[in-house]
């Protein structure tokens, strides 16, 4: 495999003409987006940006974000997407730490991005949301440059939920075997076919799944720069959007906006969720509302990101993470790297093409996260007898009440049955005599009311009585973090219920 921009070129030669980007009114056909990143690859080669050079990429979803992005793949260059909402401190260590030539971002964004570029001493270029034209050079790039399988194409910083962001290095090959199988197996997109991008271009998910397959196959991506539940179905309608990939809340968004029976969504064929376990009780209901299948799958940044799913062609086991995709390998291993027996929890490791070369400039990091050649993921799970692995929970959010074991994830299903209930999330808090006691912060649906002592015993009849919530507390919206995926590390805790 050549450099992973070759893609662009091949769909721009089979269908020059076809639309290939779109935000609201403005589009981009397969020929434009190929001659405008092509002028940025120039662009960027003038301002010394050679093989191998890191640029870093602070962008919203906008159509400049693609052309940026295969643009510096196109100069040979390897990209660092980071989520504009960055405060100029987290810029600033993302460009050190990843040693980053040049920054690219938008006006919105531009003042701690500038902040941070001129205290590590890099150029920002300020850019467009529709075109990239400040850094589009006159004359398109010759020729892509040339990039073999093992050559760096993106650094994905992880979130960091231990010490600072560890920067994951993904290949051309990485991203470009991953899109492959995801077009081939997953999505089985076509040229015919509108994929949503709702999901942030600068996380993998979005990344490959939206973009690097939707530029594969030729097809539209149509491209929202902040998620909204009614925009969202506004622009399914509009588009006729015929795939949907999403996280968990984009579903229960999209479910409870109240005119949503108003909206034409028959175009929908498929819909896929990940990034976090998808609640059973809003699959279902959102499956029943608009008669749209949800294949739900997992993955990480470290593995480009899809590891494993629930396949089109096979049964699909609600609450399941599927089976591994071609080219992986995932087991359930203990803490000495052993399998762990038939239906115990164990932490999944994976082993295939999709997994990262390593963490970025740390050598102890990465031989801790692959010992073995086996990428320890940090998630536990369960594989029943079919070979479908089933997460039970991070590995670091298990709460252990007095010696036993209690999954979040378990306890927030159950409590999602309840009708009034949008969104949860169950944490650990300290307990003097159990070490952690159980909590949980729950979100009503718009118009819903429900009280606390009504949630607390309808997750007690559902769940063993070590399990169910002590304390439990009703919120507006919990935190989520740049894909829209609750995080439980970051619910505050009222001062009434105790710490963490």
């Amino acid at each position: 495999m050549t450099n992973l921009a070759q893609n662009l070129l091949d769909s721009a030669a089979e269908r020059e003409s076809r639309p290939a980007l779109r935000m609201d009114d403005a589009v981009l056909t397969y020929g434009e987006f190929r001659d405008a990143a092509l002028r940025v690859a120039a662009a960027l080669q003038g301002r010394g940006v050679r093989p191998g050079d890191r640029v870093g990429l602070v962008l919203p979803n906008v159509l400049a974000f693609p052309v940026v992005l295969y643009g510096a793949l196109l100069a040979g260059a390897a990209v660092v997407p980071m989520n504009p909402l960055l405060k100029a401190r987290e810029v600033q260590y993302y460009l050190e730490d990843s040693g980053a030539r040049v920054v690219v971002t938008l006006g919105s964004t531009a003042e701690p991005v500038r902040e941070a570029a001129g205290t590590v001493g890099v150029e920002a270029v300020v850019v467009g949301p529709a075109s990239p034209s400040e850094l589009m050079a006159d004359e398109p790039l010759a020729e892509p440059v040339e990039r073999s399988d093992e050559d760096l194409a993106v650094i994905l910083y992880t979130s960091g939920t231990t010490g600072q962001p560890k920067g994951a290095e993904l290949t051309h090959a990485n991203l470009g075997r991953n899109a492959v199988t995801t077009a081939d197996t997953l999505a089985e997109n076509t040229p015919d076919d509108v994929i949503m991008g709702c999901l942030p271009l600068f996380h993998v998910f979005g990344l490959t799944c939206g973009l690097n397959t939707a530029v594969l196959r030729g097809s539209l991506l149509t491209l929202i720069p902040r998620f909204d539940g009614g925009k969202a179905l506004e622009v399914i309608e509009r588009d006729r959007v015929t795939i949907f990939e999403g996280v968990p809340t984009m579903f229960a968004a999209m479910l409870h906006q109240p005119d949503a029976d108003r909206h034409d969504v028959s175009s929908l064929r498929l819909c896929v969720s990940g990034g976090s376990a998808m609640p059973v009780e809003i699959m279902r209901s959102f499956e029943e509302r608009f008669g749209c299948i949800i294949l739900e799958g997992y993955g990480l940044s470290e593995t480009s990101p899809v590891a494993s799913f629930n396949h089109p062609h096979a049964a699909r086991k609600p609450g399941s993470i599927g089976t591994p995709i071609r080219g992986v390998e995932m087991r359930l291993v203990d803490d000495e790297g052993e399998d762990v027996g038939p239906g115990e929890v164990g932490e999944i490791a994976i082993r295939g093409e999709n997994v990262m070369t390593g963490y970025w400039q740390r050598d102890e990091e990465t031989a801790k996260a692959i010992p073995d050649g086996w990428f320890r993921t940090g998630d536990l799970a369960r594989k029943d007898d079919d070979g479908y692995f089933f997460i039970v929970d991070r590995k670091k959010e298990m709460i252990i009440r007095g010696g036993y074991n209690v999954y979040p994830r378990e306890i927030e299903e159950a409590l999602y049955e309840h009708p009034a209930v949008a969104e949860v999330a169950v944490i650990g808090i300290s307990h003097p005599d159990l070490g952690e006691e159980v909590a949980a912060a729950v979100a009503l649906k718009p118009g819903a009311g429900a009280e606390v002592e009504e949630l607390r015993e309808f997750v007690k009849s559902r769940v063993a009585a070590y399990k169910y919530p002590r304390h439990l507390w009703l919120v507006d919206t919990l935190p989520k973090g740049p894909t829209g995926k609750i995080l439980r590390r970051s619910v505050e805790v009222p001062q009434e219920v105790g710490t963490r």
